[in-house]
């Protein structure tokens, strides 16, 4: 790299970071920190993020719930030894496993997207194993509750020259069918502390280039944008510096993203409500973005995790009130694996006795809850019971059927 590029490059960064500081610096001051939101001793890292980490409430709203199980056997012997097999050899993951693959009256002076509309991608893993294994005596439930329900689609590869027609192959199906697809770019430098799901764009210089060819895709249609699952919560192994350019680079996406379709509906991540403390996460969202309309519609929650649908509505207002920002900020949870909750004993790899959430909605009927979303794929390994982000039939069964 010529000198000149190089100091070039250096000033900008030097720049973003220092604005970066000038933002950390009146978020302190204009953090609200909500009583009571900082009970509790915090997890250890590893264990906080995902063994309280990442799901219903019967009595949360009336939002859907999945219909009564269809009557079929139970899986095959050889699936489960199958299944068995994978899962003693996978080494687990304490990161999201990429999937390859609103609303209240009020809202809609902002654009909300029309209820009941989210798109089902067609081209997915749980879509593949419903068209070949037609035979397979799990097939009615898995075909039933998780295949026909919409999903967001991952953007986890790092692959500039082709991410804008993936975008724009995903925005234009949704947009054909009048339905709003969910999006997931997920390409952030450092993306998981721990090392487990490596990969991303090579230098923060990058995934802004790798952001801007992504926002290309967007369209003109309603979509929805989870922003970077891990990028504010996980912060913490990151340095002052490192964190401010991280923050940078994010508030400058969800510009980006909104600039180019303003009908982009762009969620910043929250952890969830066995995570940071709301106060603190408010501060980070803060400097990353969150709070500004030109950036940002709110938050998201819960994503590949179990918490209940009550305790993230909580979490979410109090980060929300916390954050400040305009009233119209809601927040989205991933409700795809969380209808008993997290485990006790804080496993976050695939645990056992867990079962699908409520299912994908725009309209929960909850104050400042903008949509329920299953932006985890149900049945796709953490890592435990299949190679990460794999479909899983033995998986997706069990979550289906508890």
């Amino acid at each position: 790299m010529s000198g000149s590029r190089a100091q070039r490059l250096a000033a900008r960064r030097a720049a973003r970071r220092r604005a970066a500081r000038r933002g950390a610096m009146v978020a302190a001051a204009a953090v609200v920190v909500v009583a009571g939101a900082v009970a509790g001793t915090l997890a250890a890292f590893d264990g906080g993020r995902r063994g309280s980490d990442r799901a219903r409430t019967a009595e949360v709203t009336a939002s859907p719930r999945l219909a009564p199980l269809p009557a079929v056997p139970s899986p095959s012997p050889s699936a489960a030894a199958s299944s068995a097999s994978a899962s003693a050899s996978v080494r687990p993951s304490p990161s999201p496993s990429p999937s390859p693959s609103r609303s209240r009256a009020v809202r809609h002076q902002r654009g909300a997207p029309a209820a009941g509309r989210l798109y089902r991608h067609p081209d997915s893993q749980v879509l593949d194993w419903v068209r070949t294994h037609s035979g397979d005596p799990r097939h009615a439930v898995i075909a039933s509750r998780i295949a026909e329900q919409p999903a967001a689609v991952w953007f986890a590869e790092y692959a500039p020259d082709t991410v804008t027609a993936r975008v724009a192959a995903v925005t234009s199906g949704g947009a054909a069918q009048g339905r709003v697809p969910v999006l997931v770019p997920y390409a952030i430098p450092g993306r998981d502390c721990g090392g487990h799901s490596q990969g991303g764009a090579p230098d923060l210089d990058a995934y802004d280039a790798w952001i801007d060819r992504f926002a290309d895709g967007l369209g003109s249609g309603e979509v929805i944008v989870v922003l970077e699952p891990d990028s504010v919560a996980q912060a913490e192994c990151l340095s002052a510096g490192e964190r401010a350019d991280r923050f940078a680079s994010l508030a400058r996406a969800g510009r980006v993203l909104k600039d180019a379709n303003p009908r982009a509906r762009v969620y910043f991540d929250a952890g969830h409500s066995g995570w940071n403390a709301p106060g603190k996460q408010a501060a980070w969202l803060r400097q990353a973005g969150a709070a500004s309309p030109a950036s940002s519609d709110g938050i998201f929650s819960n994503v590949s995790n179990f918490h209940t649908t009550a305790d993230e509505i909580a979490h979410d207002r109090r980060v929300l009130e916390a954050l400040g920002g305009p009233a119209s900020l809601g927040a989205v949870i991933d409700t795809s694996r969380n209808g008993n909750g997290a485990p006790a004993d804080g496993e976050w790899c695939d645990p056992a006795g867990r079962s699908l959430g409520r299912t994908p909605t725009l309209t929960t009927g909850e104050p400042r809850i903008d949509a329920y979303l299953w932006v985890k794929l149900p049945g796709e390994s953490d890592g435990c019971r299949g190679r990460p982000g794999t479909f899983t039939a033995s998986y997706a069964y069990d979550l289906a059927s508890s």
